[in-house]
């Protein structure tokens, strides 16, 4: 171990300079007597609660961290969701979880971090093997799975990294556009920098722009990142703040080759890829190569078609199955080609929903591609397209459908025309998770929806709080034979259903619906029309405010209120 580590397990009880800064918060350092005082705030208030198991969710690192510590020194079991959606929040109850934490987004949760009382209370060291928490992964299907992790899994981990990097980020604070609730979140920009002595900031900044602001005058920095967010680098990025950080970590998936050039030219940054998972842990790291060096104590072996992972971080394991497709080379390093368990059977032929993604992406129209599978009465392929501008060009002046023919012409060169995608659906941007993964769950949705009750989903276009739908009404909703036969027009109340099943779709939206205010339906909606929906969710008030409106006109606008009665 490095000399410089302090053991999670003794983090509240080894003795350090109090006024080192563990973290920025809210515009202001936090140094350790204010973390170890509001820990201990918290240990004294848990121990006097019955709740065994607890669920933390929290939008900000600090706060985390001081939870996360307490309900360990405090003997409870920690379970951390990736997100704070009502459905979560439902499961995790079922589970006997008590919530804790930001999960009433009307609400602010009061971290009593400010708290200095409870200096006299002794806190012992923890025990590593012990002490565990549960994580979830989302696997291939999209559905959370819980995950057992120990503190000595993250220790040992911490150490590997440590001796890797340590020396080349010395006491650089640590800036993450990825959220904590996740292993590789919590781990690089958490529990590394706390055990290493470096200071964590607490915000997740959502973009470069606000990260390298968020970088303070003559402070060290590294960023902590995900491909999702290092491939909407452009000439416009601020490349002169991004030269000065001393590293750039990315994992959540692989990192384009191209993309991974084009920051080195731009900035001179080499970027640091971790290759691991929830289950895993880190398992191997490269830097503008295509080839996987594996962790120190790693190694892997073949077994028929899938290769085991034996790792210092598994205990009692004899080796942990892989889902990627690996070719390992002569010097022990590897390249991926996929994932397992994306290989599909789509009416008895099989398909590898990877390799199909390949195909799409090295078409001229096709930036970015991601496929599933819908069960319907049959199994089908969805498509989730970004388009690069010469396909924007060919939607707008060929249209829809002349695109989507041309699409799956290409595709039939090297694919059986049963597999081939049949729900489609193009995006300005792919929609991604806090952690920079592809929201499975919502695509899906979006391509499943039920075409007689639904509109079709052209687009989605999607930031923290705005989300703005392109849309076709389609000719044969059942609304339209009763509302009128001779002059068929959408009703109000099915636009006002509309909104909200799309505001809860992408917002959390956990509270009873009040009351409409302002509602205004100003020019009909007719078959065939082309939309907008424009939402803007405002949790501090609980309001959705929406709209939908044509090139030509506004069609209707209004704002849903929820909250709870008084």
């Amino acid at each position: 171990m490095s000399n410089e580590l302090i053991p999670l397990s003794h983090f509240l009880t080894a003795k350090r300079q109090a006024a080192s800064p563990i973290a920025y918060h809210a515009e202001q350092y936090h140094d350790a007597d204010q973390f170890y005082a509001a820990v201990k705030s918290w240990v004294i208030k848990l121990k006097s609660q019955q709740v065994q198991r607890y669920a933390l969710f929290t939008k900000d690192a600090y706060p985390f961290a001081v939870m996360l510590f307490a309900l360990f020194h405090a003997g409870k079991e920690v379970w951390i969701p990736g997100n704070n959606r009502p459905g979560t929040a439902l499961q995790l109850q079922q589970l006997d979880c008590q919530l804790t934490g930001d999960w009433d987004t009307s609400r602010t949760f009061d971290y009593c971090l400010e708290s200095t009382e409870c200096s006299g209370l002794s806190l012992v060291p923890l025990d590593l093997a012990e002490t565990k928490l549960v994580m979830f992964t989302s696997g291939s299907t999209g559905q959370p799975k819980p995950v057992d992790k120990h503190l000595i899994q993250f220790q040992l981990e911490i150490e590997t990294l440590e001796k890797q990097w340590g020396k080349q980020l010395a006491h650089a604070e640590a800036l993450a556009t990825v959220s904590h609730q996740h292993i590789y979140g919590l781990l690089f920009r958490v529990l590394w920098p706390l055990s290493a002595g470096r200071c964590f900031h607490s915000d997740c900044y959502f973009n470069p722009e606000t990260l390298v602001k968020g970088v303070h005058q003559d402070a060290a920095a590294y960023w902590v990142a995900s491909p999702a967010h290092l491939k909407r680098l452009d000439c416009g990025s601020p490349w002169h703040g991004i030269t000065n950080l001393r590293a750039v970590f990315s994992s959540g998936g692989a990192l384009q080759y191209e993309v991974a050039q084009q920051i080195l030219a731009w900035s001179g940054q080499s970027v640091i890829e971790i290759y691991g998972s929830t289950e895993s842990g880190g398992i191997a790291w490269r830097q503008q190569d295509s080839a996987w060096t594996l962790f120190t104590g790693m190694s892997l072996t073949q077994t028929d078609d899938c290769w085991q992972l034996h790792s210092p971080y598994l205990f009692g394991q004899a080796g942990l199955r892989l889902d990627d497709q690996i070719s390992l080379q002569d010097d022990g390093r590897f390249t991926l080609h996929g994932r397992l368990d994306r290989i599909v059977k789509i009416e008895e032929k099989r398909l590898s929903l990877t390799e199909l993604e390949q195909h799409l992406m090295a078409m001229l129209w096709v930036a970015e591609a991601f496929t599933l599978v819908l069960t319907k009465h049959r199994d089908v392929v969805g498509a989730v397209i970004v388009l690069t501008e010469e396909g924007i060009r060919s939607l707008k002046t060929k249209g829809r459908k002349p695109l989507i023919k041309q699409l799956r012409k290409a595709l039939y060169q090297n694919f059986d025309a049963v597999v081939l995608p049949r729900k489609w659906l193009f995006l300005e941007r792919m929609l991604l998770t806090a952690e920079g993964k592809i929201e499975q769950p919502i695509l899906k949705h979006l391509l499943d929806m039920e075409s007689r009750k639904f509109p079709s989903v052209l687009g989605v276009d999607k930031t923290n709080d705005r989300v703005e739908l392109k849309l076709n009404v389609p000719e044969d909703l059942i609304y339209f034979p009763d509302h009128f036969s001779s002059y068929p027009i959408l009703p109000g109340v099915v636009q006002i259903a509309w909104a909200e099943h799309f505001g809860k779709l992408f917002f959390v939206i956990d509270q009873p619906f009040v009351q409409m205010e302002v509602i205004k339906f100003v020019n009909v909606i007719q078959p065939g029309e082309k939309l907008k929906l424009m939402l803007n969710w405002k949790a501090a008030s609980g309001k959705l405010y929406f709209s939908f409106i044509s090139e030509s006109d506004t069609h209707s606008s209004g704002r849903m209120v929820y909250g709870y009665s008084r």
